[in-house]
């Protein structure tokens, strides 16, 4: 499985980042033209006890889109993810609505796709499913925020290595 946030070097961030052991670990990969995440919490992101945490559910929204960002543009392009020029996201808004409690003790699947794409911004639509239920849906925006193959972002913390 080529997962989209083994090509994003350097990420350390709580919900994606691979060099993050303490974080959330999500990876998402390509089904179609969908990004798919399949994660299982721990009770240490409870809410309500046996729900996930509102916050928890965010976070995982988000780092899925922006991965998904990345990868839709690399695709668009024609590129594989380990290729050059490197580009990150970070989310412009996202709005999320919460439609049922979201199960803790189950794995949640995340389904998200592009609706629009201009210039810089991509718009993401994004969907929690427990089991059955659709239990948060999302519209994200994510921005591309680094792109190596520009001068001034050379020395952007977004830059490889730092």
């Amino acid at each position: 499985m080529q997962y989209f946030q083994d090509y994003m070097h350097g990420n350390v961030c709580f919900g994606c980042g691979t060099e993050n052991p303490e974080g959330l670990q999500i990876k998402s990969y390509w089904e179609g033209d969908r990004a798919i995440c399949i994660w299982e919490s721990e009770k240490k992101y409870h809410g309500w006890a046996n729900l996930m945490a509102g916050g928890i559910i965010a976070t995982i929204i988000d780092c899925h889109c922006m991965g998904f960002a990345m990868a839709d543009a690399y695709k668009r392009e024609g590129r594989e993810l380990d290729s050059l020029p490197a580009y990150r996201y970070a989310t412009g808004t996202m709005n999320i609505k919460y439609l049922l409690p979201t199960p803790n003790n189950q794995p949640v699947k995340l389904i998200a796709w592009v609706t629009e794409v201009k210039g810089r911004k991509t718009v993401i639509q994004c969907e929690v499913w427990s089991g059955e239920n659709k239990t948060a849906e999302a519209e994200v925006i994510g921005i591309r925020v680094f792109d190596s193959s520009k001068e001034e972002d050379k020395s952007s913390i977004f830059a490889e290595g730092k």
